[in-house]
């Protein structure tokens, strides 16, 4: 089931998103609608993502099985599509601002609440790595643009150009028409978040992405912002979101969702409730753009949910890793 299949319109003229191998021709699983919040004692460890990113979560859960810690888990599990070329939404491939500058963000919280988090960085493909150096190698919780970038540089990271022949084409054709809309009918941008726990129950939380394709020079989005984007409670749980980051940001929606799982609400009735503080704003525009939530609490339980129908998680648990497609709050 493609990412992008959101309602309302088909696809924005003449920009070919490609979502890559990881996405397509998949030996995994794919179930509708099973979540289950009643089990009283979940296998652990559990990986969960946005979207079906099957090899991902695959890389976070042999991290896991090995004993290996659980940040590692869920930051090598979104280098997998940072890396992947094909992948347009995140890391080396993704779709440009308008001026045909790639530029990421990212975050990471782990199981001690310590976070990092990088915005507007240019010319690193592993954002996430750098968002991690942030939180363990400096005295901040968040580096943007040409800063972040020196930085990565004096951590070793390689700087490259970002923008292939594929993401530059798509962008050229879009600037035939130049048609840009901050609240957009069609989503063209998918963050992967990632949320792990492991045998312990401890969690930690990844998120990256290269934001809204042909947005204005220097935007972000929810996903570098820490309650926003990504947030993690090793007592509670953690929920990380993906959609219009804009839309995320007003309601801050992951810190949102943990707080709910705090006062005894299922991660499925958590992210429920998060989407419903959106629809129900006065004048809210939710049916023109895409928000969705994945969550687990400290049972490792999960749940998801979205506004529009074709959200999905990747859920890898019980030695299956398979895609479960969201429930959705605009039903006909």
């Amino acid at each position: 089931m493609k990412r992008r299949k959101f309602l309302k319109n088909a696809s924005l003229s003449g920009i070919g998103l490609s979502l890559g191998s990881t996405f397509a021709n998949s030996n995994y699983s794919t179930k509708v609608n099973p979540i289950s919040t009643n089990s009283d004692k979940p296998s652990l460890p559990v990986v969960i993502a946005t979207w079906h990113v099957p090899n991902a979560t695959a890389k976070a859960m042999e991290i896991l099985q090995n004993n290996g810690n659980v940040l590692d888990a869920v930051e090598q599990g979104c280098m997998v599509e940072e890396a992947d070329i094909k992948n347009s939404t995140v890391g080396k491939g993704g779709l440009p601002d308008r001026d045909g500058n790639v530029t990421l963000d990212a975050c990471v919280m782990d199981k001690n609440g310590n976070c990092g988090s990088v915005v507007y960085l240019q010319n690193i493909t592993h954002a996430v790595s750098v968002a991690r150096k942030v939180m363990e190698d400096t005295p901040h919780v968040m580096l943007a643009g040409e800063g972040a970038k020196q930085f990565a540089i004096s951590k070793g990271f390689q700087a490259e150009n970002l923008l292939t022949e594929s993401s530059k084409k798509a962008w050229e054709e879009w600037k035939i028409k130049s048609e840009y809309k901050p609240i957009i009918n069609i989503e063209n941008h998918d963050t992967i978040g990632m949320l792990a726990m492991d045998k312990n129950g401890d969690i930690s939380g990844a998120c990256t992405t290269s934001g809204l394709a042909y947005k204005m020079g220097g935007r972000v989005g929810d996903s570098p912002i820490i309650g926003s984007g990504l947030f993690v409670d090793n007592q509670v749980g953690a929920c990380v979101a993906t959609g219009l980051g804009e839309e995320v940001v007003k309601t801050v929606g992951s810190f949102l969702v943990v707080e709910l799982l705090r006062q005894g609400k299922s991660p499925q009735q958590a992210c429920e409730e998060a989407i419903l503080r959106i629809v129900n704003k006065p004048n809210s525009n939710y049916k023109n753009f895409q928000v969705g939530y994945i969550a687990m609490n400290k049972k490792g339980e999960t749940g998801s949910y979205a506004i529009h129908q074709w959200f999905s998680m990747t859920k890898f648990q019980d030695e299956k890793n398979e895609q479960i497609q969201s429930d959705y709050f605009l039903k006909k």
